[in-house]
C-alpha cells in the first residue's frame, strides 16, 4: 500500500519502495522530533552530519565525502556541509538509528515517489534518507522580481524515488492546491513544495523597510497545481526573536 505524503507525530508509519522492501520508522516527540529507522541486514541511513541521537549497536557510522557534482557549486561557494554520514547494519539481526532534528522542529516523511521524483525544500531542510535519493542546491530563477540575498533563494533540491525526511519549524500546515488555485505565504514559512507549484514573489511595501526591518516583507504567492508544507516557526525568524531578547551589553 503506497505511503502517505504526511504522518502525524506518535503514528508509526511504513515506508514501501518498488523493490517491495518495507522500511518501518517512527517519528518520536512534539517540538524537537526524533525519527526511529529500523535497519534490516545490509540496509543503511544516509543522515547530514551531527544528526545521530541513539543507534543499536550493531549499526556502523562512517562519514563520507559528497562529490562536487553531487553537492554542487553553490553549497561549496557558502559554505555548507559536504560531507554525509551513512549508517549501515552489517549484522545478521535488525537494527535500528535514531536521528535528531538540531532545533525545535518537525520531521516530515515525504515519500519521493509522489512527488513525481522531485520536491524543492528550504535550505538545510534535508534530514536523512532511505534508498534512492539525491541532495542538491539550486537557487530559485523564477524569483527575479526582488533582490533580498541570495541565501534567502537557495533551495535544496531532493530527487529519486526513495523516502526522505525534511525538517520544518514549528507546526506545519500541508495544503493542496488545485489547478489555478492561488496562496499567498510568506516566503520563510515555506518549508517545501511540488515542483509543479507557480511562484511568483514579491516585496510587500517601499525597499526601505528591508533596510529598518519589517514582519511578512517578502510574500510568495503559490498557484496551483501541487502541495505546499508551510511552517509556522522558520528557524531564522526563531532565532532573531531570541537575540532580541538578549540586552546588547550580553551579546
Amino acid at each position: 500500500m503506497a505511503a502517505p505524503f504526511f504522518s502525524t507525530p506518535f503514528q508509526p508509519y511504513v515506508y514501501q519502495n518498488h523493490q517491495d522492501a518495507v522500511i518501518p520508522f517512527q517519528i518520536f516527540g512534539g517540538e524537537a522530533q526524533v525519527v526511529q529507522i529500523m535497519l534490516k541486514p545490509q540496509e543503511k541511513v544516509i543522515a547530514k552530519p551531527g544528526s545521530m541521537c541513539f543507534m543499536s549497536g550493531s549499526i556502523e557510522m562512517e562519514n563520507v565525502f559528497i562529490h562536487e557534482n553531487e553537492v554542487g557549486v553553490w553549497q561549496w561557494f557558502f559554505g555548507k556541509a559536504v560531507t554525509s554520514v551513512v549508517f549501515h547494519n552489517p549484522g545478521p539481526s535488525d537494527g535500528f538509528v535514531g536521528i535528531a532534528a538540531p532545533s525545535l522542529a518537525r520531521i516530515l516523511p515525504i515519500d519521493l515517489a509522489k512527488f513525481g521524483g522531485e520536491i524543492l525544500c528550504q535550505p538545510d531542510a534535508f534530514l536523512c534518507s532511505v534508498s534512492d535519493v539525491k541532495v542538491s542546491n539550486t537557487v530559485d530563477q523564477r524569483a527575479r522580481n526582488v533582490m533580498p540575498s541570495i541565501e534567502g533563494f537557495l533551495r535544496q533540491k531532493l530527487t529519486g524515488q526513495g523516502l526522505a525526511f525534511i525538517l520544518a519549524g514549528g507546526s506545519v500546515a500541508q495544503k493542496v492546491l488545485e489547478v489555478g488555485e492561488v496562496l499567498a505565504v510568506d516566503v520563510s514559512c515555506i518549508a517545501a513544495l511540488n515542483t509543479t507549484v507557480n511562484v511568483q514573489i514579491k516585496y510587500n511595501g517601499p525597499v526601505r523597510r528591508a533596510v529598518f526591518g519589517g514582519d511578512n516583507l517578502v510574500t510568495a504567492t503559490l498557484t496551483g497545481p501541487g502541495i505546499v508544507f508551510i511552517q509556522s516557526l522558520p528557524f531564522r525568524r526563531f532565532s532573531q526573536r531570541i537575540a532580541s531578547d538578549i540586552p546588547k551589553h550580553e551579546r
